[in-house]
């Protein structure tokens, strides 16, 4: 049985103009990579009102053939030492201890899982029956670009991102106002309870959420906090290093990918990108990252089953109407 959307399928194909602005993007008061709070100048942009869903990105792989990061066998070349059956198509997938765990130890709930993919969100006995108006997830940085080329649209910069999340609320911790749950009222996908072996589900999502279900900022955009992180096109970096292009350059990205690699891991050279907006998985007692100001770096061949993407137009994409339905 097909869900029912909180609107028509033409609204949410439509994209939504935000008028560009200077903004203060990041946060003095949380997480250390969100600081220094600085103010930055956005060109105006359109947006999709939602993640990329199931049924969209089926649209474009039937269109066009295409094959995600996730279903395809790792290089050996690029994993030198690898037993034969490490190199089979997988992605991460989010386990549940039974039991209270190290938290500094994220791979005590994450694991990697063959046969996970966009198809199958959470392995290959899962399927996205019934959840054509999921976000889709399992979606490495290429597979985002891939859609986007199709779809004649770019993916956001963290600074476009950020200033549309946070709905002409600049000084708001969240993208509703200051407290999380206003009058008791749930407004995001996110983890409630002790994270990661208690799940209260009082939102009434254990993973992912139709698109729709929480109330939209006040830009009309759905799902900007919570349900899945959202790709942004920016390298990964502090933000006191990265310098924000002017509006009239065609390569939007801000960063570098060579300082983008991370400082933890010397041997691993794998350039990251920042992802936004924190997942269902994001809770109170850990990653608090369900706010527009908060961040993370993520590595650009990694796919999970919390990470999806949504996309914009700018004034330099020669299209032939930004106002019109998206593919």
């Amino acid at each position: 049985m097909k869900q029912t959307l909180p609107f028509p399928l033409t609204q949410r194909d439509a994209m939504i103009w935000i008028s560009g602005s200077d903004f203060m993007m990041g946060s003095d008061h949380h997480y250390r990579e969100e600081a220094p709070a600085h103010r930055v100048s956005v060109c105006g942009f359109w947006i999709d009102p939602t993640p990329v869903t199931n049924a969209q990105f089926e649209r474009f792989v039937q269109d066009t053939g295409y094959v995600t990061l996730a279903e395809r066998p790792a290089n050996a070349a690029d994993c030198p030492g690898f037993k034969k059956e490490l190199l089979s198509p997988a992605s991460v997938v989010f386990v549940q201890p039974r039991h209270r765990v190290d938290m500094q130890n994220p791979y005590n709930w994450w694991s990697y899982v063959q046969g996970a993919d966009w198809r199958h969100p959470r392995g290959p006995e899962t399927s996205i029956k019934d959840l054509e108006t999921h976000p889709v997830v399992h979606i490495a940085y290429q597979d985002a670009e891939a859609y986007c080329r199709w779809a004649e649209k770019e993916l956001p910069t963290e600074a476009e991102w950020e200033f549309a999340a946070r709905g002409g609320l600049e000084a708001a911790i969240y993208a509703w106002g200051d407290e999380l749950e206003p009058g008791g009222k749930i407004m995001a996908n996110t983890w409630q309870g002790e994270f990661p072996i208690q799940n209260l589900v009082r939102d009434g999502f254990k993973w992912t959420s139709p698109i729709g279900s929480f109330p939209a900022n006040d830009y009309g955009l759905y799902d900007m906090i919570g349900n899945v992180w959202e790709w942004t096109c920016d390298w990964y970096q502090e933000h006191s290093k990265i310098v924000q292009p002017c509006c009239s350059t065609k390569d939007p990205t801000g960063g570098q990918r060579e300082k983008s690699y991370d400082p933890r891991t010397p041997n691993v050279r794998i350039p990251r990108r920042v992802m936004k907006g924190g997942s269902h998985l994001c809770a109170p007692n850990y990653c608090q990252r369900y706010r527009p100001a908060a961040r993370m770096g993520q590595a650009i061949d990694t796919s999970t089953c919390h990470l999806g993407f949504r996309c914009v137009r700018r004034e330099h994409q020669n299209t032939h109407s930004r106002s019109s339905r998206g593919r």
